[in-house]
């Protein structure tokens, strides 16, 4: 919510910031409850099912918000981002901590029944998600340039490559349910699911970003301050991915 001086005061109402939050309970925390606490699949994807698109449409619904700013009204997006991405930082590095101690405390890595996990998969997302980093590094160019169908050419590569890396995360978790491996397994499959999970979560977030980003766009309009920091977002969730694979796949 924002305040800014006209004839008086004014106050900027939203819906977004709403929406988001439901999204992430429905999301997170009662789906995990539903499937561990009371081992109900059903439950858990009923509220996964509300909860994902209930919170893409506030992500979808807030970027659109922005977007449509007049220029000349002052922003906090490029200067909250650096704190956004600060916390995403510790979260991520409290998960990987964990981790490492399970690793080397551990007497033997994987557990016992821990299935073979092969990198193919795992290259070929690193190789998508650089990738995709590059095209969004490109559109950010065309739009400097002016070339608002370039903008969006490269940017509907972008979304398109994030839905690529999705899909193979799904199909791998499918072959590795198939094999019984699991979140419940072991140690290493909750760890596994964990990390990659919450990176995955990432880049759904960065897709949606990217279709509010989008929409607008299509019909010529776009705001330079959101294409940056949606940038800076994605190139984050890049670096990270260079970490999840490296420790989670190769050590």
């Amino acid at each position: 919510m924002s305040a800014h001086a006209t004839t008086g005061q004014h106050w900027d109402t939203s819906v977004a910031p709403l929406l988001v939050a439901v999204g992430c309970l429905l999301a997170v925390p009662l789906p995990f409850a539903s499937y561990f606490q009371y081992h109900s699949l059903g439950m858990a994807v009923g509220f996964l099912g509300i909860g994902v698109p209930v919170l893409l449409a506030g992500i979808a619904v807030w970027v659109q918000e922005g977007i449509a700013q007049k220029h000349d009204q002052f922003g906090y997006s490029q200067m909250a981002l650096p704190i956004f991405i600060t916390s995403e930082v510790l979260i991520f590095l409290g998960l990987f901590t964990s981790y490492w101690a399970l690793r080397l405390l551990a007497p033997a890595w994987p557990p016992a029944g821990s299935p073979h996990i092969g990198l193919t998969i795992p290259i070929i997302m690193t190789i998508v998600l650089v990738t995709s980093s590059v095209t969004y590094h490109m559109a950010e160019g065309k739009l400097e340039e002016g070339d608002m169908g370039g903008f969006r050419s490269m940017l509907g590569l972008t979304l398109l490559l994030g839905v690529v890396f999705l899909g193979l995360t799904i199909t791998e978790y499918s072959h590795l349910i198939g094999e019984k491996f699991t979140p419940s397994a072991n140690i290493f499959g909750s760890a596994f699911y964990s990390i990659t999970g919450f990176h995955a979560a990432h880049v759904l977030i960065g897709l949606g970003t990217f279709i509010a980003v989008l929409l607008p766009a299509l019909k010529g309009k776009t705001n330079m301050d959101f294409v940056k920091c949606a940038g800076v977002y994605w190139h984050f969730v890049d670096i990270v991915w260079f970490f999840v694979v490296s420790q989670i796949y190769f050590w």
